[in-house]
Order: C-alpha cells, then structure tokens, then sequence
C-alpha cells in the first residue's frame, strides 16, 4: 500500500529547526493525545488486516510470558479509545466492532495473542518492552508499518541489540535510552519524533537501510515526486499493573513536494540533511539521492524568496 499523498503541508516537521540532533527528544504527553487518529485511519487499519492476513508472522510476533502484558496493553487501549476518541469503537459483551472497518472482534479470539488485536485497532503499531538481563528486550509486538527493518530479527533482543546498526547509537543514546527505560514513571508518558527522507512511500517496508548506489534517476528537477518525508511520532508508556513499557509508533509519509508551500521548512531540512553525520546519512540511505535532495530544496528556498 502506498500513504495517500494528497498534497499539504505535512503535520510534523522535527527537522524544521535546521540542526540534526543524536538525542531522545522526550516531551510530556497527555494520554488523551496517546493516539493519533487522522483521515487515513479507514484506509490504514485495513491495510494492517491485509497485512495480518497475507504475511501474519512478519508484522505480528510475542513471546512466552508477554501474555499478561498484552491483555493490559489492550484494555488500556479500549478504555482510552472510549473515553478520548468516542465514536471510533464500540466495545460490548467482550466484542470491538470498528466503526470505520466495520471489522469485529471477539476478545476471546485473541486470549493469549491480545496486542494482535490491540494493534487492529489504532493507527500505531505496538511494541511491547520488557526487563531483561541485558536491558529491556522487545517481548511482543504488532509491527505493520517498519521504516525497514525486520520484525523476527529484533524479537527478544535487547534494546542496544536492536539499535546495534544505528550510527551513533551505542557512543551517544545507549546510556541515557537505557537510563530512562529504568526510570520511566506509569504517570509520565513521553512522545517524541524521528524522521527521514525516502524514496519509497510504502508504508510497509522491510529492507533498505544501506544503500550506496547512485539513483541518477531522482534529480533535482522530480524530487518532489520521486522522494516522500516519512516521519515516527513515537510514545512511551509504562504500563501501570505489569511495569512493562510499551512503545507505540505511528508513521506519516508526505512527498517532498508538500513544502512547495512552506519554504520556511524546506530550509529547515536542508540545514538538517546538511548537518546530519555521513555515518547517519548512510544508514537512512541519504546518498544516493543527496544532491537532488539538496537542489530541490534549494530550489525551492530560491522561488521563495
């Protein structure tokens, strides 16, 4: 499936201030913002159930003693669907109908796999952290949407066992990601952002990272139609009766061509590409159309002002 690509302004920007910064970017969230529901929310949960039904243990996966967990992940979902987004579910007599799907669900179909259905019916996809020799290890997780990376190679692993080809991540995040882990309060959830630039609006998306080969095909001239914004609005919340955490990621793609109207963040993500590590731009596969990249929103800049 591809994002709708309707051309506006893209809701967040985290590379607007021009600087490309290596740290956690934590801010407060308030749990009735937990979810974020927008216009595409027909379009992407029934993308997940093509996606739970075609290739179910790529994007779904949990291991034993996650149970428990997960049944708290999912009722904390309903309770906050019902309470913030009302009209989105119903939820009676241990059924969910989705209003916009039409889809529903038994909660006994899901008894001892209840983050499969968690993730059924939001927009994120759901990662389920629990305390482990090693760090907190990613025990469970509803993973329809990776930004190119594979569900089965990172279940069970720790967190610096699954962030071990990020450049930069061991020398500047590990300490302090592994610090909050520890201390992070059930009455403290936190949001933050991560961003890239791709060449490929799917949603859904298993490999990529790496990639060196020139694509003399993406220029300045189309590289707002060749190359799309894919930014994470990530939340972090301690469950309060298991302690595990769970991470949520809920991914918006935009193409390039949706700063044409705002030249004030054009230049915000060429400072930021600029200032980004090599190591960095390698790994989010920047260089093979960094100079389009570049030219196009220099373009840009230049036609505003």
């Amino acid at each position: 499936m591809n994002a709708i690509t309707e051309i506006k302004a893209p809701r967040y920007a985290p590379y607007a201030s021009g600087k490309f910064q290596m740290a956690m970017g934590l801010v407060g969230l308030d749990l009735k913002d937990w979810f974020d529901v927008d216009q595409n929310r027909a379009v992407e949960l029934q993308e997940k159930e093509r996606l739970l039904g075609s290739q179910h243990d790529a994007v779904f996966g949990d291991l034993p003693g996650s149970e428990a967990a997960q049944r708290e992940v999912l009722m904390l979902l309903l309770d906050n669907l019902e309470r913030c987004h009302p009209g989105l579910i119903t939820f009676d007599e241990g059924t969910v109908r989705v209003a916009e799907t039409g889809k529903s669900y038994s909660l006994s179909d899901f008894a001892d796999h209840a983050l499969d259905l968690a993730g059924r019916l939001v927009q994120e996809d759901l990662c389920l952290m629990t305390p482990g020799e090693e760090g907190y290890v990613l025990h469970a997780a509803s993973l329809c949407f990776p930004a190119r990376w594979v569900l089965g190679e990172k279940l069970g692993r720790p967190m610096m066992g699954i962030h071990e080809d990020v450049s930069g991540y061991a020398e500047k995040l590990r300490k302090p990601v592994d610090r909050f882990f520890t201390h992070l309060k059930a009455d403290k959830p936190v949001v933050r952002l991560n961003w890239s630039v791709i060449n490929d609006p799917a949603l859904f998306q298993t490999s990529g990272k790496f990639r060196n080969d020139h694509q003399v095909e993406i220029t300045a001239e189309n590289a707002g139609e060749r190359l799309w914004l894919r930014v994470e609005r990530q939340t972090l919340r301690r469950l309060p009766e298991s302690g595990d955490i769970l991470f949520t990621i809920r991914t918006f793609v935009d193409p390039l061509s949706s700063l044409e109207a705002r030249p004030d963040l054009a230049m915000g993500l060429r400072g930021a590409v600029a200032d980004m590590p090599e190591g960095m731009q390698r790994y989010k596969s920047l260089l093979p159309f960094r100079e389009a990249l570049d030219g196009y929103l220099g373009n840009l800049m230049e036609r505003a002002a």
